[in-house]
């Protein structure tokens, strides 16, 4: 899998409401045209809620 930068993936996620579950971001993600290695990193995130992006990129960064 190709290495997604967390700042690439907040592209995806404008207009979430926080916070927000893995689903949601995954979810929305998809409807703003992610491709098939941001949503795979999304998907390497621990099933929380986030409150806020920084904390999506934060756990993105653990998780590569």
């Amino acid at each position: 899998m190709q290495h997604v930068n967390p700042i690439q993936i907040q592209k995806f996620l404008k207009g979430v409401d926080y916070p927000a579950s893995k689903a949601a971001l995954i979810e929305n993600a998809k409807k703003m045209g992610a491709d098939e290695n941001v949503c795979a990193s999304l998907e390497q995130l621990p099933d929380q809620d986030f409150e806020a992006p920084v904390d999506v990129s934060q756990a993105l960064a653990k998780h590569h």
